[in-house]
C-alpha cells in the first residue's frame, strides 16, 4: 500500500534503493540547542541493518555548547566516562523523503545506551515521558508551532565573513501581511513550502511579519509528537534551502532592536474517542473544568520552566513591553499581551504559548507544557480571572529577565523535579550555567563601541 505523500515505508525504501531512488538515509535527531544532528548512511545498509539495530553515535552530543565544545558538569557524559557511545534507533513512523537533497530520506531516532535504557536527557524522550502520562488519563495533545525567521539576501559563508554585520534584509521595509513585497521572496518561500510538502507535512500558507525580511511559514497542527519531528526537519530544513538560493535565514529569538521570532506554541487536547478536553460550552467561555485546571497549571509553573521556553541568553531580549512577546504571567481570551492566549471553541478550543521564541527547542517547550498542565490538573489548581486590556502596563509577575534568572528558577523547582526527574533538571541547568559563564567571559562590540575611547 502506498504511503502518504512525502512518508515512506521500510519497504517503500528498499525498493527505491533497488530501482536506485535512494543512496542515502539521514539517521538524526534533535540535541539539546534544538539542532537535527546525526549521520548519513548508506540507504542500503539502512534497508539491511540500521532499521533493526540503529546507529551508534558519540555521547557527547547531549554535552557540548554550540560551538561543539566538549564542556564539564555533565552526568551522563566527560573524559572520566569516556565519551562512550550512544544508539540512534531509528522510529519507521517518521521515515520520509527529502526533496531538497537528491537521492536522500530521512529517519528520526531516540536515542538509548548500550544497555538498551532511553537516554532520559534527550528532548525526544523528555517529551515522550509526559505524552505517557497524559495516555494514562486517556489524553492525546494536539499541538501546532509558529516558527518565525528572518531572510536575508546575504549568503551564510558571506554572513560568517562579515562577522553577520551588514547583512541584506530580503525587505526593506515592515511587511507585516504584504504581498508585494513578499514576492521578491516567494521563490525560496515556495521552494521551502512544496518541498516540505514533499517530505511529509501539511503546509497551511505563509505571511510576511513585522522586521525587515521577516516571514512565518505556518504548517497543519497534528499529535505533539509529530509536530516537534516536523519542527526540526522544517527548521533545518528551511537553513538548508536558504543555502542553495544564495540566501541566509535566522530563527534568532532577536536578531537586532526591531521585532524578534517567535515560535508560539498552540496545545490542545482530545480524549480516546476524538472529543475535545478543552471544550464545554456548559462552562464559562466554553472552557471546561479540566481546562481551566490545565490552564492555571501553566501559570503556576510558568517562571519555573521558562528555561525550557527560553533556552539561550538571547532568548531574553525578546521579552520588550509592547513588542507583542510577552512580559507578564498572565492569561486572556484572544489577548496577544498575555503570555497565554486563549483561542478556538469546541473542537478548536485550545491555549497558545507567547513565550517561545525561534531558537526554542519544541520538545522540551510541549513538554513542558504537558507537565505544568498536569500539576494543575492533579492538585487542581484554581483560574483567575482572565486578565483584559494590556498585560504589558499590569501588576502581574514578569518573566525571567535572564537566563540565569530561568535558571535558578528552574534548579529550584519542586514542579520541575517532580515532573522531569533531578537527572533532566541538573543536565538543562548545567547547559544554562555552561552558556551564562561563556557570555560574561566575552568582550561584545557594544563594550568596545562604548569603552575604546570615551572610557
Amino acid at each position: 500500500m502506498q504511503s502518504s505523500s512525502g512518508n515512506l515505508s521500510l519497504e517503500e525504501l528498499r525498493a527505491g534503493v533497488a530501482d536506485g531512488v535512494y543512496d542515502t538515509v539521514i539517521v538524526g535527531f534533535t540535541d539539546m540547542q534544538g539542532r537535527l544532528v546525526g549521520k548519513r548512511v548508506s540507504a542500503r545498509l539502512f534497508s539491511e541493518e540500521v532499521a533493526s539495530h540503529g546507529a551508534e553515535c558519540c555521547n557527547y552530543l547531549l554535552a557540548v555548547d554550540v560551538d561543539m565544545n566538549t564542556v564539564s558538569g555533565y552526568a551522563i557524559s566527560s573524559w572520566e566516562r569516556g565519551y562512550g557511545d550512544m544508539v540512534m534507533k531509528p522510529d519507521l513512523g517518521t521515515l520520509r523523503k527529502i526533496p531538497w537533497l537528491p537521492g536522500t530520506a530521512l529517519v528520526t531516532a531516540d536515542l538509548y545506551w548500550l544497555d538498551d535504557a532511553p537516554v532520559k536527557q534527550s528532548p525526544r524522550q523528555i517529551l515522550s515521558a509526559q505524552l505517557a502520562k497524559l495516555a494514562e488519563r486517556g489524553w492525546t495533545p494536539f499541538v501546532g508551532t509558529e516558527l518565525e525567521f528572518i531572510v536575508f539576501d546575504t549568503p551564510y559563508r558571506q554572513a560568517w565573513k562579515q562577522a553577520y554585520r551588514d547583512l541584506t534584509p530580503a525587505t526593506d521595509y515592515n511587511v507585516d501581511y504584504d504581498l508585494q513585497a513578499s514576492t521578491r521572496m516567494e521563490p525560496l518561500m515556495r521552494d521551502i513550502r512544496v518541498s516540505m510538502d514533499g517530505a511529509g507535512m501539511y503546509g497551511e500558507g505563509i505571511k510576511g511579519e513585522c522586521n525587515l525580511g521577516q516571514q512565518e511559514i505556518a504548517f497543519r497542527y497534528a499529535d505533539a509528537l509529530k509536530t516537534c519531528d516536523n519542527h526540526s526537519i522544517y527548521k533545518n530544513g528551511a537553513k538548508e534551502i536558504a543555502e542553495q538560493h544564495g540566501k541566509s535565514i535566522t530563527f534568532m529569538a532577536k536578531f537586532n532592536e526591531r521585532e524578534g521570532n517567535s515560535c508560539h506554541v498552540h496545545l490542545s487536547l482530545r480524549d480516546a474517542a476524538g472529543t475535545p478536553v478543552f471544550a464545554d460550552d456548559a462552562e464559562a467561555n466554553g472552557m471546561s473544568k479540566t481546562f481551566r485546571h490545565f490552564l492555571a497549571g501553566q501559570l503556576a509553573a510558568l517562571r519555573e520552566f521558562t528555561l525550557f521556553f527560553a533556552p539561550n541568553i538571547n532568548s531574553y531580549k525578546r521579552f520588550v513591553p509592547g513588542s507583542f512577546a510577552p512580559t507578564a504571567v498572565a492569561w486572556g481570551l484572544d489577548n496577544r499581551t498575555c503570555a497565554l492566549r486563549i483561542v478556538g471553541h469546541g473542537q478548536s478550543m485550545r491555549f497558545e504559548n507567547r513565550v517561545p521564541g525561534g531558537d526554542v527547542n519544541q520538545y522540551l517547550a510541549v513538554a513542558a507544557m504537558i507537565a505544568a498542565g498536569l500539576y494543575g490538573v492533579e492538585h487542581e489548581l484554581e483560574l483567575p480571572e482572565a486578565l483584559t486590556g494590556n498585560a504589558y502596563a499590569s501588576d502581574a509577575e514578569h518573566v525571567p529577565h535572564t537566563l540565569a534568572e530561568a535558571a535558578e528558577l528552574f534548579e529550584h523547582s519542586d514542579i520541575a523535579r517532580a515532573a522531569f526527574g533531578d537527572d533532566v533538571v541538573d543536565h538543562y541547568v548545567n547547559n544554562a550555567r555552561i552558556e551564562v559563564a561563556a557570555f560574561e567571559s566575552a568582550v561584545t562590540d557594544w563594550e568596545r563601541f562604548r569603552g575604546f575611547e570615551r572610557l
